[in-house]
């Protein structure tokens, strides 16, 4: 990828490729056909074998032959590109330097290892190419057998990048060019331990270990003492381990559930024996609603029966992976960062994001941010590069300093000591330096934004005079922009960054473009075309990476040679700034992350929740869990019923003989040709999808990996695919992280979640109430959705038996929350009507009956209290998320049953709007910001109608004497319930009325209405007529 290369736009159905240069004169697009010697310019040519000519076996710098002879001769004998020293190829004149080397070529045999594996792959690309070729004109003899973007003239390696082996069984082997690698490093055998998958080590060590573990070879005397021994037996110490709850913490909070459940039970029992007879409506729909109530707690209490906690190993990772002195092998990541709408996501929001994620604590060259501009917008193009020119000052000053965050809106505005730590003299004055410059970068940001807001008739043109392809936002070409990579990718010190992807995909009128998840999908398959790195992490553009080491914590579950093949995906806890102290409104969900998540993880894993994850690339093709080596069959005997196991052995062990067996070769054949129909007509795409551990497959050059980008992200590329329905992001909610991740564990995968002490990542959330109920309504919405669904958990992923039960209950949970606002709106609405009849939804109890009252509340508070103990989650945490529950449960999650039913009974689609992510200038402004939406109506009739009954029935008491107050205070504690867990919608309905507490408005309200009913009882100023005398009348009263 060529950072300079300009905007690359066009649609492949319409056969249309355009590049456009902002700041350079227009250059013509490289020719797809040949290669160009970047000194000379001259073609490379061919060698003696009639193969293209590749100088450097490190990077593929294209050279030409006369070029590299003249460089080794008179020259450094360094590639300019990796400086690495060339080495002598066969059929050139040896130069002072060289090793002594014989006949055959070294280069052209220094992976000839067999390896069945490899060897399988090739076999499989063979036939697939066979299959995509067909009909699509004359290709090359010699390249004939495999496909073109196997035997492409020049690789563009990423490192990390296995190579495919050669072998020596009589097949033909591959061009010089498919064994260009960055890093060369043996390949394992079949069979052999996992972590030598990861060349940790020689044969010899291997031998010397396994010997060790057999007792036959005791370790040297001087092992002990050496500290090179004892690293290397750091690095091979699993690289996590779970830490399981306290058993004096966790074995109470087991029993205390199992009481509950018992008690509920008998409580159930007794409230449906002993009906009222004079409330019988009133009395059947408290029943009904109990007995949901009961249903519901029960799907969400037992997944967080085997909570966890983990702990990462960042030391054995580096020891293992980042040895001195050798490359570094830790795995490559592409890392995604979605945006649509920049007026709601603001551009320096998303800036700040990029530029924390470039200068996270990660090897550059594993490093790739694609940047999805689903709303195709200017203004963000324009962010987007002046983002990469400030990264080019930003980057090296957060890492010679390590600071965190590594997002400079949120470094510079930390009210901290920013010196603690700090040793270096020149910190102070870099520091005022970057502020500054920050500063003026958000000015630039600032500008782009104003002059943006009005869109100019003829629409926006490019700087230089080219109208902007996306002025249409429904109808406009893809978009590819590489704004750092390779080539003009270096900071201000000169080092290398990372790569910096701009990614618009092509929409029309008439395509399904399915919102966020067609957006990520499309990014899963340019960057699998342009880096192709075997795992993805997934950001919102608001989500900035607050501890630079969260993607190293993520990798040690899924590089852990034990455990890691098996890991679907890593997520982290959601952590928000910008939220007010008390948390009005439960924006931290703390209760949610920091328990139900850390049940589900003792389970089969977190649910995905649409950000903070970081995924494999294979679990989100649709592949399924590599499953663990079968214990053999004993067959030690020739009586009777072992001989056709004998037999059948046999008849397998011949085809073994051969390789592979006819039989294994058909089927493989047959899995292939799917894979057009699976992923799309794409080869250079399909051949990525075949490499486990990434890397970019060899291609003619950047401009034809460039091409095929434009194609993947094309709207018609998904048609008739597996796209949405088996691969990537599944389509069919709004909420699209639950089906992913649903989908992954009904495969067998598993998941992981990961809470560092640092938050990994942290965000923003809307913090006035409209912006936070219309938040929840969506969530809600994409819930009813996915129940509705032939995805739904109720009925769906029951075949392969891969979904434990106790994760089913918890995604059933995630489908049917929604459909409790219909029993807790019946609920809140009972007290109201209790004290307006008169009447009561429980008769009279007994002593005896009053235990299971009072037993039911001690459990549910016992519960609740054991639950923080082991969690760590505040009180106050814990009373928000009860409160907000029962407010968004009444508005939020009532509207989306209704919304969702006339979706499914009426095909009436509802549109969700983007939550903003902007953050006003006065601390929590946002908090006080009324803005009125139907939401508010259902809590609000609860609250006037509960005070209107709690008002009424206390005045019914007075006027009726000392006996009516016993049964009025069952009435009034069920009323004050619903009030308080209202409470907090209260305080937003009446926002910042002259700064008045909401509390004292309450009270003041109640009280004034009491007492002057009280008053219009008693009448003091009214003389009363007296009744007549008894004594004179002689009536008996």
């Amino acid at each position: 990828m060529e950072a300079s290369a300009g905007l690359v736009a066009g649609s492949h159905n319409r056969n249309e490729l355009v590049v456009i240069h902002g700041h350079e004169e227009p250059k013509p697009l490289r020719s797809l056909n040949g290669q160009v010697c970047e000194i000379c310019g001259d073609e490379i040519g061919l060698t003696v074998d009639g193969e293209v000519f590749v100088a450097c076996n490190e990077c593929g710098f294209p050279v030409c032959r006369p070029c590299y002879e003249y460089e080794r001769r008179e020259g450094s004998q360094l590639c300019p590109q990796c400086k690495t020293r060339y080495k002598r190829l066969k059929g050139c004149a040896r130069v002072e330097g060289d090793d002594d080397e014989e006949d055959t070529d070294d280069i052209e045999h220094e992976f000839n290892i067999d390896d069945e594996q490899n060897k399988n792959k090739l076999i499989a690309e063979a036939m697939l190419h066979g299959k995509m070729s067909y009909g699509r004109g004359p290709e090359d003899d010699d390249n004939a057998q495999f496909p073109p973007v196997i035997t492409g003239v020049r690789s563009r390696p990423v490192s990390g990048e296995f190579p495919i082996s050669s072998h020596a069984h009589g097949e033909q082997a591959l061009s010089s060019s498919v064994h260009k690698r960055v890093h060369p490093y043996p390949v394992s055998e079949p069979g052999s331990a996992r972590w030598d998958e990861k060349k940790e080590g020689g044969w010899k060590e291997r031998m010397d270990d396994w010997k060790m573990q057999q007792g036959n070879l005791g370790p040297d005397a001087d092992d002990y003492n050496d500290p090179d021994m004892a690293m290397i037996e750091e690095a091979r110490q699993p690289l996590s381990r779970k830490v399981p709850i306290a058993s004096s913490k966790i074995n109470p909070y087991r029993m205390v559930i199992v009481t509950r459940l018992l008690v509920l039970a008998f409580f159930l029992r007794y409230r449906i024996l002993n009906p009222v007879h004079d409330a019988l409506g009133l009395w059947l729909v408290s029943v009904i609603c109990e007995i949901w109530f009961a249903f519901s707690w029960i799907l969400d209490q037992f997944p967080k029966w085997f909570p966890i906690d983990r702990e990462t190993y960042l030391d054995r990772l580096s020891f293992r992976y980042e040895r001195e002195g050798e490359p570094n092998m830790l795995s490559p990541v592409d890392i995604f960062v979605s945006t649509v709408d920049p007026l709601k996501e603001p551009p320096l929001v998303t800036a700040n994001t990029v530029l924390s994620i470039l200068a996270m604590d990660y090897p550059v060259d594993k490093i790739s941010c694609y940047i999805s501009d689903d709303g195709a917008s200017i203004l963000t193009f324009e962010a987007l590069s002046e983002t990469a020119e400030f990264a080019r000052r930003w980057v090296p000053f957060c890492k010679k300093f390590s600071i965190e965050p590594r997002a400079p809106e949120m470094y510079f505005s930390l009210k901290i000591d920013y010196l603690k730590d700090k040793v270096q003299p020149t910190f102070v004055k870099e520091r005022r330096a970057m502020k500054r410059e920050y500063e003026e970068f958000k000015v630039r940001i600032n500008a782009i934004v104003a002059k943006a807001v009005k869109v100019p008739p003829e629409g926006w043109i490019m700087q230089d005079g080219t109208p902007w392809p996306g002025n249409n936002t429904k109808d406009h070409p893809g978009m590819i922009q590489v704004f750092l990579g390779h080539s003009g990718g270096l900071d201000a010190e000169g080092n290398e960054l990372p790569r910096l992807v701009y990614v618009s995909r092509e929409k029309r009128p008439g395509f399904h473009h399915h919102k966020k998840a067609g957006a990520m999908n499309a990014l899963i398959r340019v960057s699998a075309v342009l880096t192709n790195a075997p795992f993805m992490l997934n950001l919102d553009c608001d989500h900035y990476i607050n501890n630079s080491k969260a993607v190293r914590e993520a990798m040690c579950f899924l590089m852990d040679p034990q455990t890691g093949r098996k890991v679907c995906y890593v997520q982290f806890p959601q952590r928000f700034d910008g939220i007010d102290r008390h948390d009005r409104y439960a924006n931290r969900n703390t209760v949610f992350f920091d328990i139900n998540m850390k049940g589900l993880d003792g389970i089969q894993g977190p649910v995905y929740v649409g950000t903070g994850c970081v995924f494999r690339r294979q679990a989100l093709y649709g592949y399924d869990p590599p499953k663990g080596p079968k214990r053999p069959k004993m067959v030690s005997c020739d009586c009777c019923p072992c001989f056709g196991r004998r037999r059948k052995l046999q008849k397998y062990a011949k085809h073994g003989e051969n390789g592979e067996g006819l039989e294994e070769d058909k089927e493989m054949l047959m899995s292939q040709m799917n894979f057009e129909k699976k992923f799309g007509q794409s080869a250079i795409f399909v051949t990525s999808t075949l490499m486990e551990q990434g890397g970019v497959p060899p291609s003619s050059s950047p401009a034809a990996l460039l091409k095929e980008a434009i194609h993947v992200i094309s709207c018609g590329y998904e048609d008739k695919t597996d796209w949405g329905l088996e691969l990537g992001w599944i389509y069919g909610s709004i909420t699209e992280d639950i089906l992913t991740g649903f989908k992954m564990h009904c495969r067998g995968w598993r998941s992981i979640y990961c809470m560092p002490k640092r938050p990994a990542f942290k965000g923003s959330a809307p913090i006035n109430l409209s912006d936070r109920l219309n938040q929840v309504l969506r969530w809600a919405l994409g819930s009813v959705e996915i129940f509705f669904s032939r995805h739904s958990p109720v009925w769906y992923g029951y075949k392969g038996g891969n979904l434990k039960w106790l994760e089913r209950f918890a995604y059933v949970n995630t489908t049917v929350y929604p459909f409790t606002s219909l029993p807790l709106l019946a609920y809140c609405t009972l007290p109201a009507i209790c004290l307006l009849t008169g009447k009561f939804i429980m008769p009279t109890i007994s002593t005896f009956a009053s235990l299971f009252f009072i037993s039911l509340f001690i459990s549910i508070f016992a519960t609740g209290i054991l639950e923080l103990r082991w969690s760590g989650v505040s009180i106050e945490e814990w009373w928000r998320n009860e409160q907000f529950w029962v407010i968004g449960g009444v508005s939020a999650h009532l509207f989306a049953v209704v919304q969702g039913l006339l979706k499914v009974l009426a095909g009436i689609d509802t549109n969700f709007t983007v939550t903003s992510k902007a953050v006003d200038d006065e601390d929590f402004g946002e908090l006080y910001t009324f803005k009125w939406t139907t939401l508010l109506i259902p809590p609000t009739t609860l609250l006037i109608i509960n005070l209107v009954g709690v008002v009424a029935g206390i005045s019914d008491a007075i006027n009726n004497g000392y006996q009516s107050w016993g049964p009025l205070f069952g009435k009034l504690f069920f009323a004050f319930w619903v009030i308080v867990h209202l409470y907090p919608f209260l305080k937003g309905l009446m926002g910042r009325q002259n700064r008045t507490p909401t509390i004292v408005v309450i009270w003041s309200v109640l009280l004034a209405s009491i007492f002057s009913l009280l008053w219009v009882r008693i009448d003091p100023f009214i003389l009363k007529t007296k009744g007549p005398d008894v004594k004179q009348c002689g009536i008996n009263c």
